[in-house]
């Protein structure tokens, strides 16, 4: 689909055709901005729920970090359940994990009734890369049983990892069976495909250059404007554009991926023997797994400014070579990148303005959160916000800096996290 940024999943996506731009005015009970899996999420429970349905997205379905990340479902929040129960009590702790751990739910389920061909595998192994990190492990499933009754996760020992994936890089991990991986822009597409038969009026290429929250909820673009009762800003790394106050709690940062040459049935067996998606625990970390036509698709390094590296392949294939030596010299067919919203504590920002609800802040767990956050957004517009309000609850606090230290002073941060993890 040459009409998206070049990638993998570009090259493999199922044909989706352009959807035609807005050209006049339009009215609806809830309009939609973004047209990413928060914005597909809250667009098809929107129109599920009775209520006329407009989405508008600034590109294609699924340009952004929607179509381009690395595919891994990981369950539950991006804090570890010891951590939750640590800030916020036993109750809230509970309420919080259980509600991460359903959002894995939705999206299976998505897949199962809207039948979206998007290469749904189990399995998901979070790596230990000290052995610190596997004693955190360890407490992390006895908790998640003793709270919430959660199985899927089980502890492998170090002399188990070669089971799960060829690397002598790990000290053990944490397999959670109800995690995976999928193709993210196909999963995207049959979002948008199920939207739009249940009654959602699509239109791409269509920017929101404004928005007013002081009445009805009203987008301007470049075509027209739409008037709704309701509005849904589902913009993630972009939202800073049309709500600046928003830019302060969040920060893109830029990730790349690789996929190889097609390994035979016999390497990517070898390489990954329990096919499950693979993350570190580093705070700058390498993923990494196996499409469904045998290609690693591996994420490592980060970039903290808007300019992508001269040759994607040469900055990413060290981290791959350092991780499976027997990989040296791999051939790279396809390398690209993506901005994901990342906050400050890395717990998503749900919240409010005016009659307009906004999500975004997913911090790398937004393959499952996204679409949990729109299914929630339309249950308050249905007068259930209690499960909305529990996350716009959590605590928020913007980058420090101001509008111009706070960039240099994030990329400080994170240097300093990734000489922590080299320790």
């Amino acid at each position: 689909m040459s009409e998206y940024p070049p990638s993998y999943y570009a090259a493999s996506a199922e044909l989706f055709a352009r959807r035609a731009a807005l050209a006049g005015d339009a009215a609806a009970d809830v309009v939609v901005v973004g047209g990413g899996y928060t914005g597909l999420s809250a667009a098809l429970a929107s129109a599920e729920a009775g209520f006329s349905t407009v989405l508008v997205e600034a590109r294609r379905i699924g340009w952004g970090a929607s179509g381009r990340n690395g595919g891994q479902m990981i369950p539950g929040m991006r804090w570890a359940a010891t951590d939750l129960l640590d800030k916020f009590g036993v109750e809230r702790a509970r309420a919080l994990i259980a509600l991460g751990f359903e959002a894995t739910c939705r999206v299976r389920d998505r897949i199962s009734r809207h039948g979206i061909s998007c290469d749904l595998c189990d399995g998901h192994f979070q790596a230990a890369c000290k052995p610190a990190h596997l004693a955190a492990m360890r407490r992390e499933v006895e908790l998640l049983e003793s709270l919430v009754g959660y199985s899927a996760a089980r502890i492998v020992e170090r002399d188990e990892v070669p089971t799960v994936v060829a690397t002598e890089a790990y000290h053990g991990g944490m397999l959670d069976s109800e995690g995976g991986h999928l193709h993210p822009l196909n999963y995207a597409i049959g979002l948008a495909r199920a939207a739009e038969a249940a009654g959602v009026t699509i239109f791409e290429e269509t920017p929101a250059l404004a928005m007013d929250h002081s009445g009805p909820a009203i987008v301007i673009t470049p075509g027209g404007r739409i008037t709704a009762r309701h509005g849904i800003l589902a913009c993630d790394a972009e939202v800073g554009a049309l709500e600046p106050k928003l830019r302060q709690v969040m920060m893109p940062v830029i990730n790349y991926n690789v996929a190889t040459r097609v390994l035979t049935d016999a390497e990517a067996r070898a390489l990954i023997p329990s096919n499950a998606s693979i993350a570190e625990s580093r705070f700058v970390l390498n993923y990494y797994r196996l499409s469904a036509d045998n290609r690693l698709i591996f994420g490592g390094g980060e970039k903290y400014s808007p300019r992508p590296p001269a040759d994607i392949a040469a900055f990413v294939r060290p981290h791959i070579e350092r991780i499976f030596p027997q990989l040296r010299g791999i051939e790279i067919e396809y390398g690209w990148g993506g901005t994901i919203g990342v906050t400050m504590n890395r717990l998503p920002h749900f919240g409010r303005i005016g009659n307009t609800l906004f999500a975004h802040g997913y911090s790398g767990h937004g393959v499952l959160l996204t679409t949990l956050a729109g299914e929630l957004m339309v249950e308050a517009l249905r007068g259930r916000p209690e499960r909305f309000d529990m996350v716009a609850d959590l605590p928020t606090r913007g980058f420090p800096g101001g509008a111009l230290l706070r960039h240099p002073l994030y990329v400080a941060g994170m240097l300093w996290y990734a000489l922590r993890d080299r320790l």
